[in-house]
């Protein structure tokens, strides 16, 4: 068994970061420089908006191992023993179906469909080569189909639960539970930032 291989969106990551400097700095001169109720209403406006940033950018991830697929969604993760997975399935969307049918999106894996188009054009390419040279050919030098870097992590991952999913570490139910350390502070801020302007 391997560690956990880990995927993420390095744009989603780049642009919560940016955008936490940015609440981050605006937020901080409001709470020192502020007069009056300002300094609380930015304080609750950060409670609510920083946990939404981080849901939204920072916490996705996709983890897999040998014994399952663990998705941390933007408010809820769920642990899907590669036993219980029906379908990875690509479309507008990267998501999983488990046994029951029940749907996750994965938030990590964004499809890029310039990405797609990007890998089209090089297959097509390759192929008008390959026409002149006398040979057959639409894949990447190690012999694989080339494709969009988010279609790759699906393909490898789908090869991992076909190869696992009769492993007797795979087997169990797929588990999903609440971020509440996301929801949590992001509805105090939001009954906060609610009282504070019902209040003035």
């Amino acid at each position: 068994m391997y560690r956990d291989r880990a995927y993420r969106s390095p744009a989603g990551l780049v642009g919560g970061v940016l955008l936490l400097g940015l609440f981050g700095w605006l937020g901080g001169d409001a709470v020192v420089s502020g007069e009056g109720r300002t300094p609380w209403l930015a304080l609750a406006s950060m409670l609510v908006a920083v946990p939404l940033v981080v849901a939204f950018s920072v916490r996705p991830a996709v983890f897999a191992n040998d014994d399952r697929l663990r998705v941390r969604n933007p408010f809820r993760v769920i642990e899907l023993p590669w036993a219980s997975v029906v379908s990875l399935r690509s479309g507008y969307t990267n998501e999983v179906i488990d046994e029951s049918g029940a749907k996750y999106q994965l938030w990590a894996i964004p499809v890029s469909l310039r990405g797609r188009k990007k890998a089209a054009r090089h297959q097509a390419r390759e192929a008008h080569r390959a026409a002149k040279a006398g040979g057959g050919g639409r894949t990447a030098p190690d012999g694989r189909p080339v494709r969009a870097e988010t279609d790759q992590v699906m393909a490898d991952l789908r090869e991992l639960c076909e190869a696992r999913a009769k492993a007797a570490g795979s087997q169990g139910e797929p588990s999903v539970r609440w971020a509440w350390e996301i929801v949590g502070p992001a509805v105090a801020g939001a009954v906060l930032l609610l009282v504070l302007i019902a209040v003035g």
